[in-house]
C-alpha cells in the first residue's frame, strides 16, 4: 500500500502559510509557457545547470515570494541576459 507523496510545492507553500494561487501550484506540474497549448515539452530543449544548494532554497523562495514559478523565473533571467546582449528575448 503506498501513497502519493506530496509535491514540493505545495509543501512550500503550505510551509509559507499563503494558499497557492494557481491550482497547478499544488499539482506539481510544470508548465513551459513559451510552449502552445497542447505540445507540453515538445519541441523544447532542456537547459540546466549545478549550483550550491543555497542557489535553489533561494530561488524558490523567489518563487513563492512573487508567485512565480522557477520555469519563469528562468525564463526572465534568459531574457533579460539575451537583451544584455543585444539579442532577441526568446526565452
Amino acid at each position: 500500500m503506498s501513497t502519493k507523496k506530496p509535491s514540493l510545492s505545495a509543501a512550500l507553500h503550505e510551509a509559507s502559510g499563503r494558499p497557492p494561487s494557481r491550482p497547478e501550484a499544488t499539482a506539481g506540474l510544470f508548465v513551459n509557457a513559451a510552449a502552445k497549448p497542447g505540445t507540453g515539452r515538445q519541441g523544447t530543449k532542456t537547459v540546466s545547470g549545478h549550483f550550491d544548494p543555497a542557489v535553489s532554497r533561494q530561488l524558490r523562495q523567489i518563487g513563492l515570494d512573487h508567485d512565480k514559478t522557477v520555469q519563469e523565473m528562468l525564463a526572465e533571467a534568459l531574457n533579460d541576459l539575451f537583451i544584455k546582449h543585444k539579442m532577441n528575448p526568446i526565452a
